[in-house]
């Protein structure tokens, strides 16, 4: 098994929804800033030896959509043999790539991970740009 070491928390600055000086910025760009800060605090870690970028985002689409881990992981500097799985637990989602990333390098399958969570609220609203509940689902458990 694994030992599960964190080297180092990072994160981006904060703006206004909406109206901040990030509202219109990219969140893919903007996290791979983050993992290109990350990895430059850190030189000691190769980023060859980085195997797996973990993202928690709650709506993945749009702007923030298409695995945008493995986006981010190449914004980042990361190099194309680094994976990349974007997860969605809605506001857990960060917290839920961390814990998926620390088990993975506790039962041995990856060493060198990095992970975390990203979203805009500004690019993707609060219930995504083309809500469509299953209408029988709606029916049959209104309180989801």
């Amino acid at each position: 098994m694994g030992k599960i070491v964190v080297v180092d928390a990072v994160r981006s600055a904060v703006g206004r929804a909406k109206k901040g000086s990030l509202a219109n910025r990219r969140p893919d760009e903007l996290a791979g800033e983050v993992v290109r800060g990350l990895m430059a605090r850190n030189p000691q870690v190769d980023p060859t030896t980085v195997e797996d970028l973990v993202l928690g985002c709650a709506f993945p689409e749009g702007e923030q959509g298409m695995n945008v881990a493995r986006m981010v992981g190449r914004l980042g500097g990361l190099p194309e043999e680094s994976s990349g799985m974007t997860i969605n637990r809605f506001c857990s989602s960060g917290l839920q790539a961390i814990a998926l990333a620390a088990g993975s390098v506790k039962a041995g399958f990856d060493d060198v991970v990095v992970a975390g969570g990203m979203e805009s609220m500004t690019m993707v609203p609060m219930t995504g740009n083309k809500p469509s509940a299953s209408p029988e689902v709606m029916e049959k458990y209104p309180e989801t």
